[in-house]
């Protein structure tokens, strides 16, 4: 049986939707998985996504609709439509305008979205673990597959932050390195499980929106407060009920008769001693190192962080109750006649009180917030001037959303953003092995500051022309603000 002769040069198409710059045979698909070859004709491999605005906004699910008929003059629902990026496409090699502008009349007033897939090299994700667990040192280095992809970076109320990617990741070591960093950036944004290992600290799984799994056990619930604050909520709740409260935490562990709340309450010294550092009466640093015992420390015997009672204070039978910041751990005690605290069965108050303590800590999740910068040549596909775009978003008359989604633009200079991967539909990001992520990135504003700002209008289309382009259809995230909506930039829309 003959083979198929091999494909001349000829029969290939070259890409020109990035720097790399694919030569791509007929039924294949370029490095990046986006772009094919069909039948010597470039196409997006994925269709192009139009959010509908369904009229219980999102609450059902809109079929995919592969659109191959000609617009046929219908009236298209403009309000109810918001064209996406994902799946436009490119400005690469930069001088070409956005892949889609396109017109819509909203509440009588005439608007127009640009929109693109953005190639960025400077972009990373910042990663919130909700956890009191010690994951490693500030400032050490996260791996991915061995190669370092970030590092963590402070702790928050209740949270390890973590940064991963940028520039220096994606382009200033080894390939490898660029290569896994652009592979981790793409799958946490993508909403997919990655596994990281941090210098000197715990191996962890983050998934956005989904609890994180620290040395192979999931956590189940950030604290209700720091040991300080917890004792504020519940000082009364435990006034009566037992002598001494300790609360164990990493960063503040709060004793409950030293404690303000304790000397409003009226309740009387018991001798009790602590070691670490004493801040403010009732509140301690430094009680234990860091790790994932106790209340975000390196213990298992809660006693530790405690020197012998004061003897001419405390008595016989005095009950301690110490607990963790989550309600994980808890214990109760009483003193011998050595004033030594003897571990004795829990009263169901104070095991109700444990209980409370749970129910009042939030779920713990893993967010992702992907972070980029929309630099000159992305503008220029906007914009022949494209200073006038980034002064356009600052003077709040641009909207700027990502998939449809909200944003947050970071003040100074240039257009950075800021999103919640979990906002964005499916699979929303892509790649290039230079390497490089592709985010969405969609410019909303009237038409008429479009063209003021000097924007390309002899390609703008309106809506409904769209009908001969391949797309689907999906309803936007629910909770998300709608993009034509009139509550943010200035667009004198009632």
């Amino acid at each position: 049986m003959m083979k198929d002769p091999q494909p001349s040069v000829d029969q290939k198409v070259r890409c020109d939707a990035c720097p790399v710059a694919c030569w791509i045979r007929p039924g294949m698909s370029g490095a990046c998985d986006r772009y094919a070859n069909r039948d010597g004709e470039l196409i997006r491999v994925d269709p192009h996504v139009i959010l509908e605005r369904t009229l219980d906004q999102g609450g059902r699910v809109v079929p995919f609709n592969q659109r191959k008929s000609e617009w046929a003059g219908e009236i298209v629902p403009e309000d109810a439509l918001f064209v996406t990026a994902i799946g436009a496409g490119t400005t690469y090699p930069d001088y070409k305008p956005a892949p889609f502008i396109v017109s819509a009349e909203v509440d009588g007033v005439d608007m127009v979205t640009v929109v693109t897939e953005g190639i960025f090299s400077y972009c990373g994700v910042k990663v919130k673990v909700d956890t009191d667990r010690f994951l490693g040192p500030e400032q050490a280095t996260v791996r991915a597959q061995g190669e370092a992809v970030g590092h963590v970076t402070t702790g928050e109320y209740g949270s390890q932050m973590l940064s991963l990617g940028g520039v220096h990741h994606l382009t200033g070591g080894s390939k490898k390195e660029g290569r896994v960093t652009c592979d981790t950036l793409l799958e946490l944004s993508n909403g997919k499980p990655v596994e990281l290992t941090i210098d000197d600290g715990s191996t962890i799984v983050v998934e956005a929106g989904k609890a994180p799994i620290i040395n192979g056990v999931p956590e189940e619930r950030m604290r209700v407060g720091c040991g300080s604050a917890t004792i504020g909520i519940f000082a009364k709740q435990w006034f009566g009920k037992v002598d001494e409260v300790v609360v164990v935490d990493d960063h503040i562990t709060g004793v409950l008769s030293e404690h303000a709340s304790g000397k409003v309450l009226g309740i009387q010294p018991t001798g009790i001693k602590m070691r670490g550092r004493r801040s403010t009466p009732g509140r301690y640093f430094q009680v234990a190192d860091p790790g994932t015992g106790w209340g975000g420390t390196s213990i298992s015997d809660p006693l530790s962080i405690l020197d012998p009672f004061d003897k001419s204070v405390a008595k016989p039978g005095m009950t301690m109750f110490m607990v963790s910041t989550t309600g994980e751990h808890s214990a109760f005690f009483r003193l011998d006649e050595n004033l030594v605290p003897v571990e004795a069965e829990m009263p169901e108050a104070l095991r109700a009180s444990t209980e409370r303590i749970k129910e009042n800590c939030e779920p713990a999740l893993s967010t992702v917030l992907f972070i980029a910068g929309a630099g000159g040549s992305l503008r220029a596909g906007v914009t022949e001037n494209p200073v006038r775009l980034t002064r356009s978003v600052k003077d709040t008359l641009t909207r700027v959303t990502c998939g449809g989604a909200p944003v947050y633009v970071w003040p100074g200079g240039g257009i950075t953003f800021m999103v919640d991967v979990t906002r964005l539909p499916a699979n929303a990001f892509g790649y290039v092995p230079t390497p490089a992520l592709v985010a969405p990135i969609e410019f909303t504003l009237k038409l008429e500051d479009y063209a003021a700002l000097g924007g390309h209008m002899d390609h703008v289309r309106p809506l409904g022309s769209l009908g001969d382009h391949e797309s689907r259809l999906v309803p936007p995230v629910q909770g998300n603000v709608w993009p034509f909506a009139s509550d943010g930039p200035r667009w004198g829309r009632s």
